[in-house]
C-alpha cells in the first residue's frame, strides 16, 4: 500500500502523465551511458528556450528602431550566440522528452521580453528605444549567465551542462557596460 501511495505522489508531481514513448527512450538512452535529467537541467532547458525564442522579437526589430553602433553591435553579438544555442536547446528538449508547451513562456521574469514589452519598447523614439532595448539585452544577459550558473552547480545531464557553460562563457564575455 505504501508503495502505492509514493508512485501516486510520483504521478502528481510528474503531471499525472504518462511519458510518451519518446521520453522513455530518451530517458533510457540517457541513463545507459549518463546520469537521466536532473530537475535542474529540465528547468534550465525551458526557461533558456523560452529566454531565448523570446529574445528573438526584439533583435529582429533593433535595426529598424535604432542607428546606433552599440545598440546594433551587441544585439548582433547576442543574436550570433542565440542563433547557436537554439538549436542544442531545442535537441536538449526533445532528448530530455519535454513537453511541446513550454510552461515558461511568457513568464514575467527578468530578460523575458513579453509581446507587450516588445510593443512598448518599439513604440518608443530614438533614444528612448536604444535605452530600453540595451537595458533589456542587459537583463537577458545578466539573467542567463545567472540561470548557466545555476545549471553548472547543479546539473545532472552533461550534455546540458555543457551547453551551460558555453552560454556562461559567451554572455560573459559580452560588453554590458
Amino acid at each position: 500500500m505504501r508503495l502505492i501511495a509514493i508512485a501516486a505522489a510520483a504521478l502528481m508531481l510528474a503531471g499525472c502523465a504518462e511519458p510518451t514513448p519518446t521520453a522513455a527512450v530518451a530517458t533510457t538512452t540517457a541513463t545507459a551511458t549518463e546520469p537521466a535529467f536532473g530537475g535542474t537541467d529540465l528547468a534550465w532547458i525551458e526557461v533558456a528556450l523560452a529566454l531565448d525564442e523570446q529574445l528573438l522579437p526584439l533583435l529582429d526589430a533593433i535595426p529598424a528602431h535604432t542607428a546606433t553602433p552599440a545598440v546594433t553591435s551587441l544585439a548582433a553579438q547576442v543574436r550570433t550566440l542565440t542563433d547557436a544555442e537554439l538549436p542544442q536547446l531545442r535537441a536538449l528538449h526533445d532528448r530530455a522528452g519535454l513537453p511541446a508547451d513550454n510552461p515558461h513562456v511568457g513568464m514575467p521574469m527578468p530578460g523575458m521580453v513579453t509581446a507587450e514589452e516588445l510593443k512598448t519598447m518599439t513604440a518608443l523614439p530614438g533614444t528612448a528605444f536604444d535605452r530600453a532595448a540595451l537595458d533589456k539585452l542587459r537583463e537577458g544577459i545578466t539573467q542567463s549567465i545567472a540561470l548557466a550558473r545555476g545549471e553548472q552547480d547543479h546539473g545532472a545531464d552533461q550534455a546540458t551542462r555543457t551547453l551551460a557553460g558555453t552560454v556562461l562563457t559567451t554572455r560573459s564575455a559580452l560588453p554590458v557596460g
